[in-house]
């Protein structure tokens, strides 16, 4: 049954052109042709270059003939000044697109740069709040291969970029900054140790539940939520115990890109407002963080969506015959915190961050334009309540 918000006026859109397989990445080139791109700019961090992961991606490209070049300065959070000394590799090298290998950090500083590049000024000046610059003009040809199953950044129509001054991380998008296209290869996926393969899948399911849940979803979304919870339900855990099970990284691949097109364009909810106001704060890997809030935070919103709560606990696997809507919906946080235990989800405390700090990420967290979007209505106080059972 449809919510009420539901009926007003929604859009979705999807620019990305999406293509997946097994060795895919070695029709790079082809691809690249097909965007008229000459010469484009390798995005990514020095990581992702030292496990040889754009090495299929050089050779598709040495064997078609295509010069390239590459920016390496890509780092987790990235900041202002990554996306700045992205824009002048480009520019000084004189290239006309882009290929962003790795995970949402290097997607991310792709986009930002496109931003720069095709608007001739800084990423913050387009963040998406009142009173900044609206994009215009569409970025240069963006392919984005993750090498993660996580952000679904891939396919997103936003870019998160960190401005250490304000010790803040904002959005800025929309379809303009959007990858022309994605191609996932889960081969390029295996070689994620355990500990990044359960913080980026969490991420995923993260997506999936908040945007499924947010007063911004509509049929569209729910949809690709759906399944993206299913998938991540299915295959999260053999992805975490055994690196080499193709089938569960295509299926996480998968849950990755499906919850990246259920943010659609608006919010995502609770855990996300938090998460990106502590990661502007203190340096913490995103999806561990969202791992550690992801299930305190179900336990808070339950309430606001039960029904909602209840068709995720099927999605999980949970068998709700019998249950009354309720208990189905808490059923839905209990298998949370059970995959989160079973893949050794650490704690807040354990990724840094101090009790001490609870009242400043509280206020931090309200303020933040993703609030909006929570299932439940949520204070101060309620976020003050979710961090405490964090830890």
């Amino acid at each position: 049954m449809l919510r009420f918000e539901q009926m007003q006026e929604n859009e979705f859109v999807l620019p990305t052109k999406t293509k997946h397989g097994l060795g895919i990445i070695k029709e790079i080139a082809n691809e690249l042709k097909e965007l008229n791109v000459s010469k484009p700019i390798i995005v990514a961090d020095k990581g992702v270059i030292d496990a040889g992961l754009i090495k299929p991606i050089e050779e598709s490209l040495n064997e078609a003939g295509i010069p390239y070049a590459v920016y390496d300065g890509v780092e987790a959070d990235p900041d202002l000044e990554i996306v700045a000394n992205g824009t002048k590799a480009y520019k000084k090298e004189n290239c006309d697109g882009m290929i962003a290998v790795g995970g949402g950090s290097s997607m991310d500083t792709a986009k930002a740069m496109g931003l720069e590049i095709s608007h001739d000024g800084p990423v913050v000046e387009y963040e998406a709040a009142e009173g900044k610059k609206p994009m215009t003009k569409r970025i240069p040809p963006l392919v984005t291969v993750p090498t993660t199953a996580g952000t679904g950044s891939e396919v997103t129509l936003w870019a998160v970029i960190k401005d250490p001054e304000r010790e803040f991380k904002f959005n800025t998008g929309g379809p303009l900054i959007t990858a022309h296209l994605a191609l996932i290869d889960p081969e390029l996926h295996v070689t994620m140790p355990p500990s990044i393969t359960a913080g980026t899948g969490m991420d995923a399911l993260c997506h999936a539940i908040e945007c499924y849940t947010c007063h911004y979803s509509q049929p569209t979304t729910d949809a690709a939520a759906l399944l993206a919870i299913e998938y991540a339900g299915k295959y999260l855990r053999r992805a975490v115990g055994n690196g080499q099970d193709i089938e569960a990284r295509y299926g996480m691949a998968m849950s990755a890109m499906l919850a990246g097109i259920s943010y659609g364009g608006d919010s995502a909810g609770a855990v996300h407002a938090m998460t990106q106001t502590l990661g502007g704060i203190i340096s913490v890997p995103h999806g561990q963080a969202v791992a550690a809030t992801l299930a305190p935070a179900m336990e808070y919103n339950w309430i606001g969506a039960p029904h909602k709560f209840a068709r995720i606990a099927n999605a999980l696997g949970v068998d709700t015959h019998g249950m009354d809507l309720h208990e189905a919906a808490r059923a839905s946080v209990e298998a949370v915190y059970q995959l989160s235990e079973d893949i050794d989800v650490p704690t807040l405390g354990d990724l840094g961050v101090s009790e001490d700090m609870i009242p400043r990420l509280a206020k931090e967290a309200y303020y933040d334009p993703q609030t909006v979007g929570n299932p439940r209505d949520i204070d101060v106080k309620g976020y003050e309540e979710i961090y405490r059972s964090c830890f």
